[in-house]
C-alpha cells in the first residue's frame, strides 16, 4: 500500500538539488519537493552532522532517499564537485533549484570590489556554473527542470543594491538563455522572483526598524512593506516552494524562460 501511494506522487522517480536548502525558502522547497516523492541532494552553510541529520530526517519523514552535500558556492571548482557528487547519489539528476544567495548594500561610490566579487559570484556566477554542470545529465535523459530563485531585483532596482541588482538581472537574463537553448530537449529554465518574504533575515531588518524608531514590530512589518509593495502581507516560503513544485511537474512542460513576480504587486506599480 506504501509503496503505491509512493508511485502515485507527482515527482516519484525524479531527483533534485536544492541549494541553500538548509533554511528558509530553500529549506521550505526542499520539503515540499520530498513531499511530492523527489529524491533530494540539500546543501548549505551547516556543519556536515547538522546537514546529514536534515537529511536524514527529510528522508524519514518523507520516505526519499536524501542526501547532504557541502560546497562552497563562490568556488567554481565546488559548484561542479557538488553538481556531479548529487548526480552521482541520486542516479540522475532531474531538478535543479538555484536558491542560495547572499545581499549587501551600500552605495555604489562605497560598495567594496571585494564584496561586489562575492555577490556576484554567489548569486550569479554559482548559478551559471551549477546549470552547466547540470545540463549534460539533463539533456542526455532529454528532461529537467532548471529553477532559479532570483528576486523582485531581477525586474525593478532599489537604492543601494548595485550588486544584487546586477546578479538578479543577470539571473533572469541567463534563465531566458537556457530556457532557448533547450527548448526541444525537454529541459524548462525559468525564475522566480519573490518581493518582500517571511523569513528570518527579514525578521531581523523588522526588528531592527522597530528598535530605531520605537514602534512596535507589527508596525515595523507594515511599514518596511509598505516602502514597495502594494499589498500589506509579505509571501510564505511555502507559497514560493509550492510554484517551484508547479514548475518542477509535467504541467509546467511549456512554460519557460519565465521571470515570474511573486511580489505583491511591487513591479505592477
Amino acid at each position: 500500500m506504501q509503496s503505491a501511494q509512493i508511485s502515485s506522487l507527482p515527482l516519484s522517480g525524479k531527483s533534485a538539488l536544492v541549494t541553500g536548502s538548509t533554511s528558509g525558502i530553500g529549506l521550505a522547497c526542499a520539503q515540499t519537493l520530498a513531499a511530492k516523492g523527489a529524491s533530494l541532494v540539500i546543501h548549505g552553510l551547516v556543519s556536515d552532522e547538522e546537514g546529514n541529520q536534515l537529511a536524514a530526517n527529510l528522508a524519514a519523514k518523507f520516505n526519499v532517499d536524501c542526501y547532504f552535500v557541502a560546497g562552497n558556492l563562490a568556488d567554481e571548482e565546488a559548484v561542479i564537485a557538488l553538481v556531479t557528487r548529487a548526480q552521482a547519489l541520486l542516479g540522475r539528476l532531474d531538478i535543479l533549484v538555484n536558491n542560495a544567495g547572499i545581499q549587501f548594500t551600500a552605495r555604489v561610490e562605497n560598495f567594496p570590489i571585494d564584496r561586489w566579487r562575492q555577490v556576484i559570484e554567489v548569486n550569479l556566477t554559482a548559478c551559471f556554473t551549477a546549470i552547466k554542470a547540470a545540463l549534460p545529465f539533463m539533456q542526455s535523459a532529454k528532461f529537467g527542470r532548471i529553477i532559479n530563485i532570483a528576486s523582485v531585483h531581477g525586474l525593478v532596482a532599489s537604492k543601494e543594491k548595485s550588486a544584487y541588482v546586477a546578479a538578479k538581472h543577470g539571473l533572469v537574463g541567463l534563465t531566458k538563455v537556457v530556457a532557448l537553448e533547450n527548448a526541444e530537449q525537454g529541459i524548462t529554465c525559468n525564475a522566480i522572483c519573490p518581493g518582500w518574504v517571511d523569513t528570518a533575515i527579514v525578521a531581523k531588518q523588522i526588528e531592527a526598524k522597530a528598535k530605531m524608531q520605537g514602534i512596535s514590530d507589527e508596525q515595523a512589518r507594515r511599514e518596511l512593506v509598505a516602502e514597495k509593495q502594494p499589498m500589506s502581507h509579505m509571501t510564505s516560503v511555502q507559497a514560493i516552494a509550492d510554484l517551484v513544485a508547479f514548475l518542477a511537474s509535467d504541467s509546467a512542460a511549456t512554460m519557460t524562460g519565465s521571470a515570474i513576480p511573486m511580489d505583491g504587486g511591487w513591479t505592477a506599480q
